[in-house]
């Protein structure tokens, strides 16, 4: 089981209403960015980080890289994102090692991802050449129009999308390709592949690999890592 990585660390977050990038707030004295390039080097199937920058930001983030000496454990690959998301991860699509294989492709502003959760994901992907992680939605969720209510959705049937995604490395590389071609975006990669009538299967994840998109995230953040932190200290207590 090995796979290469894409982590998008390009992205402006407007909502998040900070004058830097989100990836570059701190949680508990650390960048968001550092808690989610740790989780991959850490991870012995991750065979090589393919890490997608804002252009200005270059230098900040190689060196949070040189300072974790991330680079010194797992190669890290470092390539400037495009205008859109889409396009920051085909540049970055651009820099794989391997024609074949794995390749995960995974938002660093999810810093919380747990690490069990990837082997099952290779695996899916490795069967099925799409994978990705999710959760059933919790509330009711009603199509909207003006204010005014047009249908109730049926809540059994919808699932809130995560990252990583897990694709068969061809099959990836060809949807972005022609989707570059066709000038087609996506709201996910995962949905490049589905517009190209392939299907995409799903794992179930976890309620905590939130995407820090607005201030209140944050909060929920750093209320996650306090949580860990408390029960890291109880395992160690118990050892």
């Amino acid at each position: 089981m090995n796979y290469e990585l894409v982590l998008l660390a390009a992205g402006q977050g407007r909502r998040m209403e900070a004058s830097q990038n989100k990836v570059l707030i701190q949680l508990l004295g650390k960048p968001v960015i550092e808690y989610v390039l740790t989780t991959f080097v850490q991870d012995k199937a991750c065979q090589h980080i393919i890490l997608v920058v804002e252009k200005n930001e270059q230098l900040l983030i190689e060196t949070i890289v040189q300072q974790n000496q991330f680079d010194k454990q797992k190669p890290i690959t470092i390539v400037v994102g495009g205008t859109e998301r889409q396009d920051s991860v085909y540049n970055g699509l651009q820099k794989l090692k391997n024609e074949t294989g794995i390749v995960m492709i995974h938002d660093g502003a999810r810093p919380f991802l747990e690490p069990n959760f990837l082997k099952e994901l290779y695996q899916t992907a490795e069967r099925t050449d799409a994978a990705i992680l999710g959760m059933p939605v919790k509330d009711t969720i009603k199509k909207v129009n003006k204010n005014t209510v047009i249908e109730t959705i049926p809540r059994e049937l919808l699932w809130q999308i995560q990252t990583p995604q897990a694709f068969k490395i061809p099959l990836i590389q060809k949807v972005h390709a022609n989707a570059k071609i066709e000038g087609f975006f996506g709201t996910d990669d995962a949905s490049l592949v589905e517009h190209y009538g392939q299907p995409v299967s799903i794992v179930e994840g976890s309620y905590e690999n939130i995407k820090l998109t607005t201030p209140i995230d944050l909060v929920i953040g750093e209320a996650i890592l306090k949580a860990r932190m408390r029960q890291d200290s109880i395992k160690e207590e118990k050892s």
